[in-house]
């Protein structure tokens, strides 16, 4: 049996079904012909953001943070490595909640950045402040 999961494509954020053994062969959306995984974060805004959370088969981990935020920006190049880490894994998204500031309020943001995952739509873990790639790398792991 070939069991496949839906990725929304994070170029037009239409929904594609993949096998799932085809996962590290780097599909292509069939609405734009963009790479589905392409191992570098999204910045999503609040629209996109509930269709990704809601629509991915693969979990979604959600980095909240501000332009402002000196552990943020320290968090960033941390971030888009652990995204080509988990490439085939994982969708790895950023929501700025200096722009997104309902979403951050839905979410009750209360300090930045925080670190989400999220699972068919729910949030499975949550883990504020700044963290290196190897902790971050660890504590997603023990989710996934």
């Amino acid at each position: 049996m070939n069991d496949s999961v839906h990725i929304v494509c994070p170029h037009c954020d239409g929904v594609n079904r993949i096998p799932q053994d085809k996962l590290s062969a780097g599909g292509k959306c069939g609405k734009c012909q963009q790479l589905l995984l392409t191992g570098q974060p999204v910045e999503l805004n609040a629209v996109r953001f509930n269709k990704h959370i809601q629509k991915n088969d693969l979990p979604v981990l959600v980095d909240f943070w501000a332009p402002w935020c000196g552990p943020c920006k320290m968090m960033a190049p941390v971030f888009a490595q652990t995204a080509r880490h988990f490439q085939y894994q994982l969708e790895l998204v950023k929501v700025n909640t200096e722009q997104e500031q309902m979403l951050a309020g839905q979410f009750n943001i209360r300090s930045i950045p925080t670190i989400a995952l999220f699972h068919h739509g729910k949030e499975v873990a949550r883990q504020a402040g700044a963290m290196d790639q190897s902790s971050l790398i660890q504590w997603v792991q023990q989710y996934i």
